[in-house]
């Protein structure tokens, strides 16, 4: 019986291997992104736009490879994943202009922010005061911020206001996922992708002409691998991967997304990073951690693009 069952052992043990490398390679796409943003010739915002626009079709064809509807969607409903379509534009709009004023584990880090903003969220649906973890994770938390906002005045004003801007974003990005999370019952993760890059796409796009940006790209190499390694490889992994694993495990692997993008950082931008520096990120990191694992006492959203960019 024991060689009857050794090769149903061996093939859970060996799809549980392909998912979790799916996990961290989905994480590691993602971890690109900045570096992209910051390659493009278009203005930041635009980066978003193209980002988003581009892997729509595809977004298109995996929600009906997967069997989701893309209609019926009652008004109420449809309402609220609008506003919270403006929420993911504005997210991706201000994380990206961040992303050009700090440095790149600091953008990856205060951009995904969005999880500890829901764990302070379910704090006050719940009427309650933080147990055990939760008040690691907000120790660590404002330690980590502390430390990090606090070396980026020291390099420049404009460093820290590009930390302003990522955790803007970080905040933004849990307004999406709180409006969408009624959606999300009654719709698949990639059929909502599709509506929110629809309501999302003119709303970036109104805003970099705004700006001023440029919007047509001159070299399309960074915006298509842009696209490719975030929207298509990093959140097509992770929707395939996200319900076979615990939160914490989630948790633990959206921590590679920062160490590659400080590598980024330290390798190709001359970022330097201190002690504290790198004391800063753990902490932090760690807050996040703890976040997405554990604590949200309110039903916690879990959308395709819910754990990280």
């Amino acid at each position: 019986m024991q060689n009857a069952a050794s090769p149903k052992a061996n093939l859970s043990l060996g799809r549980s291997a392909l998912l979790l490398a799916g996990l961290l390679l989905g994480n590691a796409a993602l971890a690109l992104g900045p570096w992209l943003v910051r390659l493009s010739d278009t203005g930041p915002v635009s980066a978003g736009f193209w980002r988003v626009l581009l892997a729509l079709p595809f977004v298109i064809v995996f929600a009906r490879a997967a069997g989701q509807k893309l209609g019926g969607m009652p008004r109420r409903t449809l309402f609220f994943v609008a506003i919270g379509s403006v929420a993911f534009a504005l997210d991706l709009a201000s994380w990206h202009i961040g992303i050009g004023m700090t440095r790149l584990g600091n953008a990856t880090l205060f951009g995904n922010a969005g999880s500890f903003v829901l764990l302070v969220w379910g704090f006050l649906i719940a009427r309650s005061l933080p147990r055990g973890a939760e008040w690691v994770a907000i120790v660590c938390a404002v330690a980590g911020a502390a430390i990090l906002m606090g070396r980026s005045l020291e390099i420049s004003t404009e460093t820290l206001i590009g930390d302003f801007f990522c955790l803007t974003a970080g905040l933004l990005y849990a307004v999406y996922l709180l409006n969408l999370q009624n959606a999300r019952g009654q719709f698949g993760s990639w059929s909502l992708l599709v509506w929110v890059s629809l309501f999302a796409c003119p709303v970036l796009l109104g805003l970099a002409l705004i700006l001023g940006e440029p919007v047509w790209p001159t070299d399309w190499t960074p915006i298509l691998i842009l696209f490719i390694t975030s929207q298509l490889i990093g959140q097509g992994l992770l929707v395939y991967s996200l319900g076979h694993f615990p939160p914490l495990v989630i948790g633990l692997a959206l921590l590679t997304q920062p160490v590659i993008a400080a590598i980024i950082g330290w390798s190709v931008f001359e970022e330097v990073l201190s002690a504290i520096d790198i004391l800063g990120m753990i902490l932090l990191g760690s807050a996040l951690a703890i976040a997405r694992a554990g604590g949200v006492r309110a039903a916690q959203p879990r959308m395709a693009s819910s754990n990280s960019r």
